[in-house]
């Protein structure tokens, strides 16, 4: 038991760690299990470990990048509002000079002078088709009524029923006429509305790229010409874009502006003859003829008193 409890010792001594092990080690009573604990408590703030910070990356960079690119939009677009206003002021005071296409100009008021007179042909002719059309109805109930009159009436009968058949006549004749003036209603609607409003466009775009223009143009000739910096670089590159852009779009209003006139000859050519025959038909009761100038046409015929609305109305 004696050497037993020596060996038991001796290696227990072997276990026990050294002095400088001893103050972090502590034994769990045991044998061959411990635990180890930093020499030091970590602090807080805590020098002694200098950390190299490793780079990042934010979003915050694409953020201000975006950020910085709207501002300077917004710098730009109140530049050109700036000098376009200046331009327009010194305009209207007779201050300053235009770029001027005297041919062209004559030919866009032209234009508008003929869309405002087409216009009001298109309300004239919507105003007669919605009158005509209460009397089609009219027509009708009538046609009705002295039918239903006729089967009551037996001393009259013939009488009302020939009245019914005019009425009946004069409301299908009607309703060609109304599908004739409907078509002609839509045509002109489409190039008043649709095809010359869109030329109209690119020529507002036209007069805005002049307007810049010529603010750009005198902007440049206010400055001195001797001095040679970035700032007049910058005016000089302003310049030739507003002036490209110009003279592209002058081009560009130029060739729609023939296009739309040759456009808007055939379309009114074939719509003023086709409501020139069929009033003439209507008025003097050739049905024949009203039926055959809606078939040049292609035009198909509704009835008011029918719920289904027409193609020419879609």
């Amino acid at each position: 038991m004696a050497s037993h409890s020596e060996r038991s010792i001796h290696e227990m001594l072997k276990d026990t760690p050294s002095m400088n092990e001893s103050n972090s080690a502590i034994h769990t009573g045991t044998e061959g299990s411990r635990s180890y604990r930093p020499n030091s408590l970590p602090l807080r703030n805590n020098a002694s470990a200098p950390t190299t910070p490793s780079p990042v990356t934010s979003p915050n960079g694409d953020m201000m990048k975006n950020g910085a690119s709207k501002i300077d939009t917004i710098k730009n677009w109140s530049i050109s509002t700036y000098k376009c206003t200046r331009q327009l002021m010194m305009e209207k005071l007779g201050k300053t000079t235009r770029t001027v296409d005297s041919e062209l100009e004559a030919q866009i008021e032209q234009l508008r002078e003929t869309q405002r007179k087409y216009l009001s042909v298109l309300r004239l002719t919507r105003a007669m088709s919605s009158h005509f059309h209460h009397v089609v109805q009219t027509q009708h109930a009538l046609a009705e009524a002295f039918s239903d009159l006729a089967q009551k009436s037996p001393e009259l009968q013939e009488e009302f029923l020939y009245n019914s058949e005019t009425q009946r006549n004069l409301t299908k004749n009607g309703e060609l006429l109304l599908s004739a003036l409907n078509f002609f209603i839509s045509s002109v609607n489409t190039l008043c509305n649709k095809t010359i409003e869109d030329t109209l466009i690119t020529i507002k775009q036209y007069e805005i790229a002049r307007i810049e223009y010529d603010a750009y143009r005198s902007d440049l000739e206010s400055s001195k010409p001797e001095v040679t910096s970035p700032g007049s670089e910058d005016a000089q590159k302003s310049f030739t874009k507003h002036k490209e852009q110009y003279e592209k779009l002058r081009s560009d209003v130029a060739v729609k502006m023939q296009f739309l006139d040759e456009n808007r000859i055939k379309v009114m050519h074939k719509q003023l003859v086709l409501l020139h025959n069929a009033i003439s038909a209507y008025f003097s009761g050739n049905a024949q003829a009203l039926e055959g100038a809606l078939w040049n046409f292609n035009i198909k015929v509704k009835s008011p008193n029918s719920t289904k609305t027409s193609w020419l109305e879609k």
